[in-house]
């Protein structure tokens, strides 16, 4: 698992926006958790780290490694 603190989710469509974005990097087999509470997104697979931050940036948020 890959866990991934996220800022800039205020609602539901951002958790979509989110989740839409890295559900499409190379490696990941599921996306197990975005939330705008805890500012976080959670997905499994082999995915490059570097990669999933890049995903997530290209939406207009946030990403780092916890």
């Amino acid at each position: 698992m890959i866990e991934l603190k996220v800022e800039g989710m205020t609602c539901g469509h951002c958790e979509m926006a989110v989740r839409r974005a890295l559900g499409t990097v190379p490696g990941v087999t599921q996306v197990t958790k975005v939330d705008r509470h805890s500012q976080c997104a959670q997905v499994e697979g082999t995915a490059d780290p570097a990669a999933l931050i890049a995903a997530v940036t290209n939406e207009g948020y946030r990403a780092q490694l916890p």
